[in-house]
């Protein structure tokens, strides 16, 4: 564990953390600990006692170059003396023309247009409107319904949260005021096809064809709800039952988008092209929220072929010139740095040394994908006991549920993922011993 000169922090700003400031999924004044940021470079995070911690969590997925990266900060910097924001309501500016571009690059055809807006929840409640904007411009009106797997975690606002799972997707407290949606099995196995989940997904959507307007899952991986992993043959199937039945096909890309699961984007292991994609959280390199709904020109014209004349969204932060700017330089980062090698040799460092927790009885299963590592136990942990334990060991790792995974950044050195599948694999063992 490193020690670099402590940064200013005191009791007063920590008395007002825990009385004013709410976090993620937490009570006011709870009594769990947080531990307070003063700076953070490359992968680690520097706490106000000094104390260096490697981060495993890549702030949510976003920080994939890590911290404080000179190119990044150089965009930043060149845009913030020419603009920081201006309204993209009848005004445009460089740097979303130049995001624009190289997104469209990267994209698999006919997605090409692109609807920037601020965050990853955000961006799904952009491709609900638009699939529902859609069907109501070509008269299918009885279209009012989505369809989604068991499993998944799609954001916490309102229509995002109607596509979470209604279980485990930590918005059952609002069941029955949300939208109710249409849920099927998700697909279970990673190493062949889920026949069963398949055949159900058939006739669910047989049945309800005439209500659906569009499917939404994570393809290949499902995050926050699980970090299920999935076989392909499920999202190629899907694709070719909502072409049959004119329904809309999204795919959540924000977690997996950029590398995180070996290809670029997951839905290249398909071989398969939705009709909608989200896109976000590593799209800003953790420096500002942007994300992005994406679809095709043909879609497109569809829905502004409707009533309303337009797509109807338009937050006041689109396209925000200084966001743009960082994930332009963000995107071409990523292509200069070979992402594809460094997240390679992630998953096979991930693989060998995290394969000890299979020896627990604690450990439910050990999944590897791309830059994610994940060690499910059969029960939940505690998670403020856990955080402490890994902070006490130079590590940023924070579980949910019965799952201790990480998401590092992908600069980060074999040495320094040790240090992070070492402190997972002790701390682990001792829950072994509490249970």
């Amino acid at each position: 564990m490193k020690k670099s000169k402590p940064t200013l922090w005191n009791d007063t700003m920590s008395a007002f953390d825990h009385h004013h400031l709410r976090h993620p999924y937490s009570a006011l004044g709870t009594t769990a600990q947080v531990w307070p940021v003063v700076e953070a470079h490359q992968v680690y995070l520097v706490l106000a006692d000094g104390t260096e911690l490697i981060d495993g969590m890549s702030s949510w997925w976003a920080a994939i170059h890590g911290y404080n990266h000179p190119r990044l900060n150089a965009a930043a910097k060149a845009q913030l003396s020419k603009m920081a924001h201006v309204m993209f309501g009848g005004l445009t500016h460089p740097p979303a023309v130049a995001l624009g571009q190289s997104l469209c690059s990267l994209l698999p055809s006919p997605l090409d247009c692109i609807f920037f807006c601020d965050s990853g929840s955000v961006s799904v409640e952009v491709a609900i409107k638009m699939a529902l904007q859609y069907q109501q411009a070509k008269g299918s009106t009885d279209k009012t319904k989505l369809l989604t797997i068991r499993g998944g975690y799609h954001g916490d606002t309102f229509a995002a949260m109607s596509v979470c799972d209604p279980e485990t997707g930590m918005h059952g407290l609002f069941r029955g005021i949300l939208p109710q949606q249409i849920f099927v099995a998700a697909p279970r196995y990673r190493e062949r096809a889920d026949e069963v989940a398949l055949n159900t997904l058939e006739k669910t959507i047989a049945q309800h064809a005439d209500s659906i307007a569009a499917m939404i899952l994570e393809p290949i991986v499902q995050g926050a709800g699980g970090m299920h992993i999935y076989h392909p043959s499920y999202l190629r199937r899907a694709h070719e039952l909502c072409q049959q039945h004119d329904i809309l096909l999204i795919f959540d890309e924000i977690a997996t988008g950029f590398g995180r699961t070996g290809t670029l984007f997951a839905l290249q292991q398909a071989d398969v092209v939705p009709d909608i994609m989200c896109i976000g959280k590593a799209l800003g390199a953790g420096y500002l929220t942007i994300a992005a709904t994406i679809t095709s020109q043909s879609i497109s014209r569809a829905v502004d072929n409707g009533a309303a004349g337009a797509f109807m969204h338009g937050p006041t932060y689109m396209a925000n010139p200084l966001a743009c700017a960082v994930a332009l330089a963000n995107v071409e980062l990523l292509k200069q740095n070979h992402w594809a090698q460094q997240v390679s040799s992630i998953e096979r460092q991930l693989i060998a040394e995290l394969s000890v927790c299979n020896d627990y009885k604690s450990v439910k299963e050990v999944r590897v994908i791309g830059a994610i590592g994940i060690v499910e136990l059969h029960n939940p942990v505690d998670v403020p006991a856990l955080c402490k334990a890994f902070v006490q060991r130079g590590v940023w790792i924070r579980p949910f549920r019965n799952l201790v995974y990480i998401m590092p950044p992908y600069i980060i050195t074999a040495e320094q993922l040790s240090q992070l599948t070492t402190a997972i694999c002790e701390v682990v063992a001792i829950c072994e011993v509490v249970r």
